[in-house]
């Protein structure tokens, strides 16, 4: 009997991910039945494929499921759900971390080397007073040193940007200072002339970055978020740059998307918004990384990036 494995991701999503997902589980070998419809009997289901959300909301009748395989990186809206008893897989997807590394990279150069300043010149004023350092000259924190935050913090430091990067629990990162703790926290945002935040949303990182958090940057210091919106206290946000205390935030993730249009972000001169595109998911990669996980486990292997759900990501 074919491996049935259930679509359950937006239906929105379905047209790009089918093709790439049936030639994907054929190339594993595996005789599956794929399908977006929801299926007359919930236990028939082997895998169910979803997006951090999607169609089902009550996993319980989905008794012979054996996985549910996640198509973002990000599991904030899943691992609460107390009918999701299956193991739960992330993605982590080569090309999506190639992504997160060229749009975090891109924007510390461009905040770095003040490249707004010049593409929005139309004075006629020579600006040359504004050349900027070296990068070893300046200090760039990265919150959050899992796959996407190593990555990044990596190519960062090959730039010579003097790299600090901060975790909940104590990684090693060759070339990086890695901190951990609250402690490491204050030190890791007091160097924090670029601040990349690259953490999981969980109740532990809710409005990690603060008014208190953002008081200890340095002034003049710059934000980049391409994780999560709750990340940030929008509100505490938006009076520090006010103030003068950071000088532009990069956002491409919000508490509410598609961004609402009357949001304070959209006017605000020290803002940049960019619709969630950081780290998108590629459908002819991702469905690799899920057919793999599928083979694993009809092969009684380990499944590959199972969520904690103790920590939540």
């Amino acid at each position: 009997m074919p491996i049935s494995v259930f679509f359950a991701a937006d239906p929105k999503l379905w047209p790009r991910y089918r093709a790439p997902l049936t030639e994907a589980l054929a190339a594993a070998g595996l005789d599956a039945a794929l399908s977006a419809a929801a299926p007359e009997d919930p236990a028939s289901v082997d895998y169910m494929i979803v997006a951090n959300g999607g169609v089902v909301e009550d996993f319980a009748p989905y008794t012979g499921m054996k996985a549910v395989l996640n198509l973002w990186a990000g599991v904030d809206k899943l691992v609460g759900n107390p009918t999701l008893t299956r193991p739960l897989c992330k993605m982590v997807d080569p090309a999506m971390t190639e992504s997160m590394v060229e749009y975090v990279t891109g924007h510390v150069l461009r905040h770095h080397l003040g490249m707004d300043r010049h593409i929005a010149n139309h004075s006629g004023e020579w600006l040359h007073h504004t050349a900027p350092g070296l990068a070893r000259s300046r200090g760039v924190t990265v919150l959050g040193l899992g796959e996407l935050g190593c990555a990044c913090a990596r190519m960062l430091a090959c730039l010579n940007f003097r790299v600090t990067g901060w975790s909940r629990s104590p990684r090693s990162v060759p070339g990086i200072l890695c901190l951990s703790g609250a402690e490491g926290l204050d030190r890791a945002l007091a160097e924090a002339q670029i601040l990349v935040l690259l953490l999981p949303f969980t109740a532990a990182t809710e409005n990690l970055l603060d008014a208190g958090a953002i008081a200890r940057m340095p002034a003049g210091a710059m934000v980049i978020n391409p994780a999560r919106g709750a990340l940030i206290d929008d509100g505490a946000l938006l009076a520090a740059l006010d103030s003068g205390h950071l000088a532009h935030a990069t956002l491409d993730v919000f508490r509410v998307e598609p961004l609402p249009a009357d949001h304070p972000f959209w006017a605000h001169p020290k803002v940049t918004v960019t619709p969630h595109i950081a780290a998108e998911t590629h459908p002819e990669t991702a469905c690799l990384v899920i057919a793999e996980n599928i083979r694993r486990a009809e092969a009684g292997q380990p499944l590959l990036h199972v969520v904690d759900r103790a920590r939540g990501y």
